[in-house]
């Protein structure tokens, strides 16, 4: 079996209620992202591509290099970490995307992130 490109990722989240304004439609989240390499070769994250829906269905789309201004490499069998933020106009919502990562033979390849929930103060989840 082919193991070259295995990347798990778990995500966490949180509602920051200090951040957040629910009178002005600002609900701010933080997310934790662990990037664990289960696979043979060393991986570099190269950009990310995400979709983060509102609970009225609007969705903001983010495309950028990297994450949190880095570029990681990802040895087999370590793991890469970092918190970003999303700030909703509902309190609630949800994000999924990807990772565009490079392999040891400059091989392009995807990491599908699954969606997960975003839930502020007093919501059922």
């Amino acid at each position: 079996m082919n193991n070259k490109n295995k990347i798990s990722v778990i995500v966490q989240t949180k509602y920051l209620e200090q951040e957040s304004n629910p009178q002005k439609q600002r609900f701010v989240f933080a997310y934790h992202i662990t990037i664990k390499n289960l696979g043979d070769n060393t991986c570099q994250l190269i950009d990310r591509h995400w979709h983060i829906t509102s609970e009225d269905n609007t969705t903001e789309e983010v495309i950028g290099q990297g994450v949190v201004g880095q570029q990681p490499f990802i040895a087999p069998n370590e793991q890469y970490e970092y918190t970003s933020g999303a700030i909703l106009t509902t309190p609630t919502g949800s994000m999924y995307g990807a990772y565009g990562m490079l392999n040891d033979d400059h091989e392009r390849f995807e990491v599908s992130i699954p969606e997960f929930g975003l839930f502020g103060p007093r919501t059922l989840h």
